[in-house]
């Protein structure tokens, strides 16, 4: 039985321990078994993408921070062989920055990029998220944390299924 989380960070600005959002979908033998969603207040009230995940200050302002939302994320990594990101350096830096700002212990998982096994895979480019979601046939409201996070997990089973 291989278990595994993946992940998707929208980010305030360009610090990546500005996460604005963090979408979780673990996968047990290929099920998707948990969805979470987290609106994060990040550490800084400056917004710089809002025109592409839509998160504004005033949504975030009143949410915990990625400090105070840790007990909560934590089960959901627990006994996860990997985590999986669309690009996954990016996702793994904001994790890190985010559990360095907050003195947290960084998760020890390795990382699986979807961009790498979709061209491995499939043989496929241009590999962006939108563009292995229409090859695969998956739905996919890009820069929602919880649908790219979605997507990446249906991208891994797809390359577990071939």
């Amino acid at each position: 039985m291989t278990t595994f989380v993946a992940l998707d960070f929208e980010t305030a600005d360009r610090g990546r321990d500005s996460a604005c959002s963090l979408g979780l979908i673990r996968v047990e033998d290929d099920l998707i078994v948990q969805r979470v969603h987290y609106l994060i207040r990040p550490p800084r009230a400056t917004f710089r993408f809002t025109h592409i995940h839509g998160i504004r200050w005033q949504d975030v302002a009143n949410e915990p921070t990625f400090g105070e939302l840790w007990a909560s994320i934590q089960p959901v990594l627990r006994g996860a062989a990997f985590l999986a990101a669309h690009n996954a350096s990016f996702d793994k830096g904001v994790l890190q920055a985010c559990c360095d700002l907050y003195g947290i212990p960084r998760p020890s998982h390795p990382f699986v990029c979807t961009v790498q096994l979709a061209r491995k895979t499939c043989n496929l480019r241009p590999t962006k998220l939108p563009d292995v979601c229409e090859y695969l046939g998956l739905q996919l409201e890009h820069h929602q944390a919880l649908s790219d996070a979605e997507a990446c997990a249906r991208i891994v089973i797809a390359a577990n299924q071939s």
